[in-house]
């Protein structure tokens, strides 16, 4: 998942928010973050964070809990969180300029040295 919304150019992270709990970090780009589904449960949503105090949030994604890799990535992409309560846009912008893909060496070690 992060691989795919760092190559559209969001830069994200593996999130882990404990043990066998993770989900997607979404740096906003302002001091935000955007933690993407950390609960455990089916449905797609995220909070929005500043500095560890909740700014904000996305409610549950109507229909997200049957969506497959590339609709989740898509969703991620499409939400505009210049509100309180985040909304999905019609369309996601454009994608920006491709960004690393994290986890250097060790990454590509126990990945087969695939990468360059």
């Amino acid at each position: 998942m992060t691989d795919a919304l760092r190559d559209r150019g969001i830069n994200a992270e593996m999130a882990r928010a404990g043990v066998f709990q993770f989900g997607v970090r979404v740096m906003l780009g302002d001091g935000r973050e955007a933690v993407w589904d950390t609960d455990g449960t089916a449905g797609l949503e995220a909070n929005v964070m500043r500095d560890g105090v909740l700014v904000g949030f996305v409610p549950v994604i109507e229909g997200s809990e049957d969506f497959d890799d590339e609709q989740t990535i898509d969703a991620i992409a499409r939400t505009d969180y210049d509100k309180p309560i985040a909304r999905q846009r019609v369309t996601a912008p454009a994608p920006a300029a491709p960004l690393p893909r994290q986890g250097g060496v060790f990454r590509r070690f126990f990945d087969g040295f695939r990468y360059r």
